[in-house]
């Protein structure tokens, strides 16, 4: 089956808690040289606004492959052009002044050539900026490849670990480019739920569930998701309002070149 493009609606729906991260890391981000700010994997353009308060005048360049988050990366503003382009393939048509990438980077594999690569396209003194969500051993991720994996052992066998290492692995491979600033998050966030099913399924299935179900038919998608459902009960307990806490590790660096 063919990957189905992005749903920005869907992955909008939790859409302040997804942008957190990204002020947290933007607020550490300092003065910057000349040049335009790139926003990597730009998704349906949450940071763009942001990213355009910040440095006021400067272009502000959303790359993606999607063409539905581009589409409504244009309506939420604050960009003056994109790039439609898998992350894999890009480069920069001028150094610029800021990458910033939030949660897009853990698509790529082969971080340890891929980080390096970005920082040297910098323009002297510009700044990498970089935060992706650490969860592969958290159960919201671990189940989705145990139970694909025990459904459907014929096309789900067992998967290479996720290419997001640690900060202190990332301050290791970028600290002889420059300024390097290292750390990662426990984020505790209260889930509620959109309809049927487990709260945690609602912020998962537009991301890290998403490459599962691309790959079933609606029945075994229908009984794909029911096994997730049951195993999230016991690891996310319901709250009394029938919301669940959800604890999301993000990490995040800079290195200013």
């Amino acid at each position: 089956m063919t990957q189905a493009d992005w749903n920005p609606e869907s992955y909008a729906l939790f859409s302040d808690l997804r942008l957190r991260p990204a002020l947290d890391l933007l607020a550490r981000v300092g003065a910057l040289p000349e040049g335009p700010v790139v926003d990597l994997g730009c998704g349906p353009g949450a940071v763009g606004p942001a990213l355009a308060a910040r440095f006021p005048g400067r272009p502000v360049v959303g790359v993606d492959r999607s063409p539905a988050m581009l589409e409504a990366a244009q309506a939420a503003g604050g960009y003056t052009r994109f790039v439609a382009q898998d992350l894999t393939e890009w480069q920069p048509d001028a150094p610029p002044a800021l990458i910033f990438s939030n949660a897009a980077l853990q698509w790529l594999p082969n971080h340890e050539d891929l980080m390096p690569r970005l920082a040297a396209g910098l323009a002297p003194g510009g700044t990498l900026a970089v935060q992706m969500p650490r969860q592969w051993g958290a159960p919201s991720h671990r189940f989705l490849r145990d139970i694909a994996a025990s459904l459907f052992p014929e096309r789900f066998e067992a998967q290479q670990p996720s290419p997001v290492a640690s900060a202190r692995r990332y301050w290791e491979l970028l600290a002889g480019l420059g300024e390097v600033t290292a750390w990662e998050t426990d984020y505790v966030q209260k889930i509620s739920g959109l309809g049927e099913g487990h709260p945690v399924r609602s912020f998962t299935q537009s991301t890290a569930m998403r490459p599962y179900l691309d790959r079933l038919t609606p029945a075994e998608a229908q009984k794909f998701t029911a096994a997730y459902d049951a195993a999230l009960e016991a690891a996310y307990p319901l709250l009394a309002d029938g919301a669940a806490l959800m604890p999301f590790r993000r990490v995040f660096f800079t290195v200013v070149v």
